[in-house]
């Protein structure tokens, strides 16, 4: 039986190969899906999904650059609909694990409805977290802080710890789970109100604008006159130079990401010069995507799970309303002018 319903989604019309995603790359593209036809078509195990909450993150940057520029990632498809984590309510199903009315998240179709395979799909527990908490502080952003902190980062009590842009739905995870390892921990951030977030709100131990520090080799010399026991870079460019200049013996820098550079050509980009100094204090220094981890997906959730509800855990949200708002919300992670992690919100009026 068809259940046609009007339906929005996003995709990508050009690819952004440098600087900013602008409305000449992605726009907004009014369909039709027939929700009735889940599972008839030859797809057993479809689940329609009325899309609640949609993720929007750094890396997805990558994915609208014609090649995959260093993440091996495939780049999404020019007039396709771009993908992001997102959760949804079920509104039909041809899959026996999943019911009308279940909240379930997964890495899906950016827009309004979405027909998914249910093996994509997990429901997600409305009673240890609000459904978008599990695109940030059960999701892929805190398995990233989690796996790369304490697998990648290897702790130790008494650890000094340096998080960039810690005020990213990265950063914050990373510098609570420093403190609640035994860490001294110092974040930088884009704004005097994120350094007080920092600080204020998620128990950082000191906390500095990186715009308003000219010199960052003495800044960072002037937070860690023991030096950087582990240094998580969200950033890359310059400010993994000026870390290099204040590492310590034996130090370990996990490499999240590199938003500094995201919007320039590999050969515009910022070279490190100072790399002798990983020989000299045999650093470690590893890239990591939290993919590698999902096999320890039950432990990363027993962890979390318990920390938040111990109230060791908190997190803010940039939240924006409706499709039209993406592009916004997606720029504003590399203008530093989010506050919080940005999710796109597209259910009912709150």
């Amino acid at each position: 039986m068809e259940q046609i319903i009007s339906n929005r989604e996003l995709i990508l019309v050009a690819y952004a190969n440098e600087g900013p995603v602008t409305d000449a790359h992605l726009k907004i593209r009014e369909t039709q899906l027939d929700v009735g036809s889940v599972g008839k078509d030859g797809s057993p195990g479809d689940v329609a999904v009325q899309n609640l909450w949609i993720s929007v993150d750094p890396y997805l940057r990558q994915l609208m650059k014609q090649s995959d520029d260093g993440l091996y990632m495939p780049s999404f498809q020019l007039n396709q609909v771009i993908r992001s984590a997102s959760v949804g309510k079920v509104v039909a199903s041809a899959n026996p694990a999943f019911e009308v009315g279940d909240i379930v998240s997964g890495f899906y179709q950016v827009s309004e409805y979405a027909i998914v395979p249910g093996g994509g799909l997990r429901k997600i527990d409305t009673s240890v977290a609000k459904p978008s908490d599990y695109l940030g502080l059960l999701g892929m952003p805190a398995l990233t802080a989690w796996s790369g902190f304490t697998i990648v980062g290897e702790p130790n009590p008494g650890d000094e710890v340096f998080v960039s842009a810690a005020a990213g739905s990265v950063g914050m995870l990373v510098g609570q789970l420093a403190k609640i390892k035994g860490c001294r921990v110092v974040g930088s951030a884009g704004s005097d109100q994120k350094v007080k977030l920092l600080k204020e709100e998620f128990g950082f131990d000191d906390a500095f604008n990186y715009k308003s520090e000219t010199d960052w080799d003495a800044a960072l010399a002037r937070y860690f006159p023991r030096g950087i026991d582990i240094y998580f870079d969200n950033v890359g460019g310059r400010m993994l130079e000026a870390v290099l200049n204040n590492i310590n013996m034996k130090a370990r820098i996990p490499l999240c990401g590199m938003i500094s550079q995201y919007n320039q050509e590999w050969k515009q980009r910022f070279g490190v010069r100072n790399l002798l100094n990983l020989v000299g204090k045999c650093v470690k220094m590893e890239g990591f995507m939290c993919v590698q981890y999902l096999h320890r997906m039950g432990e990363f959730l027993e962890e979390m799970t318990g920390y938040i509800k111990e109230g060791k855990l908190k997190y803010k949200e940039d939240v924006k309303e409706g499709l039209e708002s993406f592009l916004e919300a997606f720029n504003s992670m590399f203008s530093g002018d989010n506050l919080g992690k940005p999710v796109i919100y597209l259910g009912p009026p709150q």
